[in-house]
């Protein structure tokens, strides 16, 4: 791990929240099957200075249909992520942890009805639901609180102060009312607080992937309002995590402007790597925030996506976040 950040067993424990009114504490786990295309991910994020959670839970099933919820519970305290039935415990510190989730769902069958949720969320069908995994580490940390102020971290200290990520292997089920299936196949986490508005991001290509072989990758582009781009994260080979020099990212749209597939150039100290991306199935969410007289709005879609890289195919997100302004998409078409 980089010496710019701090990793202690101490950081997987809740934080003290800040003064911030917007501060934040979030856990967040996806895992896919290794033999069916099946699997997703669940976050939790605990907005304890504005008195609730942002809970989270987006399964993407072998015939297309997604199943989902989205609450803002209420929370008085930030002693535990645990809210509107969905919980994250950590079983070893930076080795393993669980998550789990039980309540109805939103049985999406043409995902386009997310685009525009009211009616979806108030009519749509529902199922009971469980879900739960375990992850175990096949990786190092990597992140963790910034050594000092000059330190950015990986989405920029507006949107998150400290934050660590780790690529895992996965196992557990998921139940929705009478259909059962087993996860076993690999996952990625990640863990951050401090102040954060979803706004603070301009525009963000982000991608995560494992492979049956135990490597995996987590890639990242920012770009800011003054078109400043960053570029973050690492190819995971061999288990041992190698840090990107440089990232290409190019984009097939849909006719809505959704990514449809992706192709990734990355460059580390010790290799190139072509990664083909095949987006299956998108959640097309937003997230919507007041900020005084003004209803700011991001875009924050969602891509269930088979990778191919090195001769091997990988399941993984295809996360694309950016700002609205003027009913368009910031970032289109990069």
């Amino acid at each position: 791990m980089s010496d710019k950040f701090i990793m202690r067993p101490e950081h997987e424990l809740m934080h003290r929240p800040d003064g911030s009114v917007n501060f934040n504490e979030s856990a967040y786990t996806n895992a896919f099957d290794t033999t069916s295309p099946v699997g997703g991910w669940m976050r939790l994020g605990n907005r304890v200075n504005e008195g609730y959670a942002e809970l989270s839970v987006c399964l993407y099933l072998p015939d297309g249909r997604i199943a989902c919820q989205f609450k803002r519970p209420g929370i008085e305290t930030n002693d535990r992520f645990d809210a509107g039935g969905l919980s994250y415990s950590v079983v070893e510190p930076l080795r393993s942890v669980s998550m789990t989730y039980e309540g109805d769902l939103i049985i999406v069958h043409d995902p386009e009805a997310l685009r525009e949720p009211q009616a979806l969320f108030a009519e749509g069908p529902r199922l009971p639901g469980q879900v739960h995994w375990v992850h175990q580490a096949e990786s190092p940390v990597h992140g963790g609180e910034p050594a000092d102020d000059s330190v950015q971290t990986m989405y920029g200290r507006d949107f998150s102060l400290g934050h660590f990520n780790q690529h895992s292997r996965a196992r557990g089920e998921i139940r929705i009312g009478d259909e059962r299936w087993e996860i076993d196949g690999r996952g990625w986490r990640d863990h951050s607080w401090g102040p954060r508005y979803w706004q603070a991001i301009y525009f963000y290509r982000l991608f995560i992937a494992n492979f049956p072989n135990g490597d995996g990758f987590m890639l990242l582009k920012i770009t800011d309002k003054e078109g400043r781009v960053r570029r973050e994260g690492v190819l995971l080979v061999d288990g041992q995590y190698e840090e990107i020099l440089d990232l290409d990212v190019s984009t097939e749209w849909t006719d809505a402007q959704d990514p449809r597939r992706v192709r990734l150039g990355v460059l580390t100290a010790k290799r190139k790597a072509r990664i083909d991306g095949e987006i299956l199935t998108l959640a097309p969410l937003r997230n919507r925030r007041k900020a005084g007289d003004e209803i700011l709005v991001s875009r924050i879609a969602e891509g269930f996506t088979r990778f191919e890289w090195n001769g091997q195919q990988g399941h993984g997100m295809t996360e694309y976040i950016e700002r609205i302004e003027d009913g368009n998409y910031s970032g289109f078409p990069l």
